[in-house]
């Protein structure tokens, strides 16, 4: 779960950019290509970071992660001139001009919707906060569950709550982690609790009205389009 989690960090990234905030601008006009490709540079930034590199072209950034490099330079050039001629890019300064553009240089503060085991499992994921997404709350309707707490520490509301909570704490994001039955009237309560970026769970369609960003996270497609591939191998072996 934790691995598939850390996959998922990123989508959350990709929610910010198309939300209103004060980078309705850029918003307007970034695709959602590039908003995940932005994503994946920041990933890569953080891993060379990590290892000591201070500098790398956008050739050798594309060669080491597998990107392609006109496009490495199309996507940044969008939002300004962040190279540098006979030396590249520099990775600490790229890395923040990426967390500006992302909205992550800001603390951002999250709840969940549902504190089934999903919903557990995501309060508690501890490379969120590592991101700047502070899991703030958990609501439910079940209540066995409410006024507990997560792992980690995250409380658990009862979902009647959660204007006061939302107001209370200025959240940015809600994440809906709720059987589907469940997800509209729940994503519903969370944009009429005043919040306009929201990442869902929940499989089927969801619809949410203008100036609310939605981005849905559906394991089921991901998983049926790994059997489709398998199932084509099994065919070519006959």
């Amino acid at each position: 779960m934790a691995g598939m989690i850390a996959g998922l960090e990123f989508a959350i990234l990709r929610v910010l950019v198309n939300s209103p905030n004060k980078r309705k601008a850029h918003a307007e006009a970034v695709s959602e290509l590039t908003t995940n490709r932005l994503s994946v540079y920041l990933r890569c930034l953080n891993q060379l970071e990590a290892a000591g590199v201070q500098t790398i072209s956008s050739q050798a950034l594309a060669e080491q992660f597998h990107q392609n490099a006109a496009q490495i330079r199309k996507d940044l050039a969008y939002f300004g001139e962040f190279g540098v001629r006979g030396v590249g890019y520099y990775v600490k300064d790229l890395k923040l001009h990426l967390r500006q553009i992302l909205g992550l240089d800001r603390k951002l503060k999250v709840v969940v919707m549902g504190a089934g085991n999903l919903g557990l499992a995501l309060a508690d994921y501890p490379g969120f906060g590592r991101e700047g997404f502070e899991i703030v709350a958990m609501f439910d309707v079940d209540a066995s569950k409410i006024g507990d707490q997560s792992r980690s520490g995250v409380p658990i509301h009862d979902i009647r709550e959660l204007r006061k909570v939302a107001r209370r704490e200025h959240i940015d994001i809600g994440v809906i982690a709720v059987p589907a039955e469940s997800a509209q009237p729940v994503l519903d309560q969370v944009v009429a609790a005043g919040v306009t970026a929201i990442l869902n769970f929940s499989p089927g369609a969801l619809s949410v009205p203008p100036g609310v960003k939605l981005k849905s996270v559906d394991l089921t497609v991901s998983l049926e389009s790994l059997s489709f591939y398998l199932a084509q191998g099994d065919d070519g072996a006959e």
